[in-house]
């Protein structure tokens, strides 16, 4: 018999964060995020994302064993997902078991129904501006940090409850060893060389970039589908650890004739950090991680947060910008010791973005799906 029980008090809280390591352990291509990085993520003392919802979570047991889990939210009113419903589930995990599966999203579909939802649309976990959509491609490349990884069974288990596609999310990679030089950037041309500069992230005032990163990102991204405005505080919340996993060339502004029009990061692959670690800090562990600080040097990075203002959207000036920004990931890529890069995601029809990836190199790599379902 498969019991599904909310999850309620900090046992079962620590038990959902840790749960994917459990199930997923030793599966090629998974790895474990650090249970202290989860526990800042789903909590909602610690993630202000939890303001903007009502939200549940849940765990499967069956035989005394954990076997899945799932997680749902209501939008309040006022923060509407753009096209999408405000009614949405996340946190999907489970052992190979239709039963488990079905029991889950029933729990989750019956939860949104009593809140006068009518579709849902997920995985959000927890939210499109967290980690987002079900992983159907790139099993078994490799891991990245705040990118899910879900078996390939998930997908059919998934599927057969009714759950069709709505949106799949693209991820490009670079091997930037590979690329060839670029002898000339677009910031180069004539026509941009006095327009256009690209600078470094300021980390001495992050609290004053991360306000321009917000304002530039809820600009760029607002007629995409799906969007939920990024608020400050979210970002805030991370902006002590983004300056410890941004390298110094990570993160840049590209500004237009002075004024910030799109930025972009480079974050390191932070599993390489914690690989043997399997989720836990204590007692050891903390040693390990600070002498790796110290000394060790990433091979993998993933590009993320990239924006630029709607302004510029769909002209002439704005694929100036867009190329540089692929250009400066390519430059930057090949200065360090970085073997490859992620950029990721796109929306599958944005395809201007896709366009430029792909001509300076970037193949498919992961491909994550959001589904939906009436109900």
């Amino acid at each position: 018999m498969i019991e599904i029980v909310p999850v309620a008090g900090l046992s079962r809280f620590l038990t959902f964060c840790r749960l994917p390591r459990l199930l997923y352990k030793n599966m090629p291509g998974y790895a474990a995020p650090l249970d202290v990085e989860r526990w800042t993520l789903y909590g909602k003392r610690f993630n202000p994302h939890f303001k903007l919802v009502e939200s549940q979570s849940w765990l499967a047991r069956r035989d005394g064993q954990w076997v899945g889990r799932i997680y749902a939210h209501v939008y309040h009113e006022n923060f509407t997902p753009r096209q999408a419903s405000r009614g949405q589930f996340g946190c999907l995990d489970a052992i190979q078991d239709q039963a488990v599966v079905d029991a889950l999203l029933t729990t989750a579909e019956n939860w949104l129904r009593q809140r006068g939802m009518t579709k849902v649309h997920g995985p959000f976990s927890p939210s499109i501006n967290g980690e987002c959509g079900l992983l159907i491609k790139g099993f078994e490349l490799t891991p990245t940090f705040m990118v899910p990884w879900h078996p390939s069974y998930l997908q059919t288990l998934v599927e057969a409850r009714n759950y069709t596609k709505a949106k799949d999310l693209v991820s490009y990679c670079y091997e930037t060893q590979s690329l060839a030089d670029i002898d000339k950037s677009v910031s180069d041309h004539p026509d941009w060389r006095d327009r256009l500069r690209i600078r470094a992230l300021d980390a001495k005032n992050i609290k004053s970039e991360i306000a321009i990163f917000v304002d530039i990102f809820n600009d760029a991204w607002a007629e995409n589908w799906g969007f939920v405005p990024l608020t400050l505080e979210e970002l805030m919340a991370h902006a002590t650890a983004l300056k410890h996993i941004i390298p110094p060339e990570g993160g840049y502004v590209i500004e237009l004739d002075g004024k910030p029009q799109a930025f972009g990061m480079i974050l390191f692959n932070l599993y390489e950090l914690v690989e043997n670690f399997d989720g836990k800090l204590l007692p050891f562990n903390f040693l390990k991680l600070i002498d790796r600080v110290r000394h060790h040097t990433f091979k993998t990075s993933r590009t993320t947060l990239f924006g630029m203002r709607r302004a510029l959207h769909r002209k002439a000036t704005g694929g100036a910008v867009m190329l540089a920004f692929l250009e400066e990931i390519r430059k930057r890529g090949k200065a360090t010791k970085l073997e490859q890069v992620e950029c990721g995601w796109v929306l599958e029809d944005n395809r201007p973005m896709r366009r430029m990836i792909e001509m300076i190199g970037g193949e498919v790599g992961k491909i994550h799906r959001i589904y939906e379902k009436d109900l």
